[in-house]
């Protein structure tokens, strides 16, 4: 099982690249962010230095939190990721977008492996336009990322079985759990997941019982942690539509998604980041 790389890097520093570079930065590599732009360059290093700032506070740090810090570079310049051994791409969950940035992620750090960190998206279909198909692998994080134990290793047809092998050592060296899976529509947590908060959903549409009891349902009667509306919440009803949809063209009508959520969706109601969803937040 391999270690971190000592020198790292993030493309896209939003709620999942800022909590990718947390991960990598607690765990004792150097990492550079790459934003499109000065706005969200600054964005994402106040995205970190929060998180690590709560960290803290929470007695999670073994070293000062400046010191974490000094190993944060964020940036506009994509020629950066050439000193990095390993390149995460975590861009939103748009094909055009992520196959724009994993192009010019692989013109200028030709020799790093490169990741993407994607909770549906093939990453056959994203390695069939990159010139080294086999360095490339799915490294699907959790929201939020310094809180989640797990990492879904996704294996493409191409990704070389000494990636794989590293990916599994690199998960563990960030204090994670990481199941390995083959390329697939969803994966395995993408698909169990949306499947169940659709079906939840569906139930909320029928009146079968409120969002707060079907979650009770769950979090009570099988131990889940949080329940599947909750989740939505949290994840973003937008999100959600977007992956329930990718899951409706490749799995079929098994994943069509209510009404309801289309209507949540349309009427701007996302979620925990807009202060209301199935809950008030």
């Amino acid at each position: 099982m391999s270690t971190l790389p000592e020198k790292t890097a993030v493309y896209g520093g939003g709620r999942m690249g800022a909590g990718i570079a947390h991960a990598l930065l607690v765990s004792g590599s150097s990492v550079s962010i790459v934003e499109a732009d000065a706005t969200g360059a600054e964005a994402a290093r106040e995205r970190v230095a929060v998180s690590i700032g709560r960290a803290a506070d929470r007695g999670l740090l073994t070293d000062e939190p400046g010191a974490v810090l000094d190993r944060l570079a964020v940036t506009t310049d994509p020629a950066v990721l050439g000193a990095a051994a390993l390149v995460v791409e975590a861009v939103p969950e748009d094909v055009g977008l992520k196959a724009k940035v994993l192009s010019i992620i692989e013109q200028a750090a030709p020799e790093a492996d490169l990741a993407t960190n994607t909770s549906s998206l093939s990453v056959d279909g994203l390695a069939s336009g990159l010139r080294r198909p086999e360095r490339f692998i799915g490294l699907h994080f959790f929201n939020p990322v310094p809180a989640s134990d797990l990492v879904e290793i996704v294996v493409g047809s191409a990704t070389a079985s000494d990636l794989v092998e590293q990916a599994q050592g690199w998960v563990a060296s960030l204090g994670k759990t990481g199941i390995t899976v083959t390329d697939s529509p969803g994966f395995a947590s993408s698909r169990l997941g949306v499947f169940i908060a659709l079906e939840a959903i569906r139930m909320v549409e029928d009146g079968v019982a409120s969002a707060e009891d079907i979650d009770t349902a769950m979090t009570l009667g099988y131990k889940h942690p949080t329940g599947p509306l909750r989740t939505t919440d949290i994840v973003g009803l937008d999100v959600r539509l977007a992956i329930a949809e990718h899951l409706e063209r490749e799995l079929g009508p098994r994943f069509a998604p209510p009404q309801l959520l289309r209507d949540k969706v349309a009427a701007g109601t996302l979620g925990r980041k807009t202060g209301e969803g199935f809950f008030t937040w």
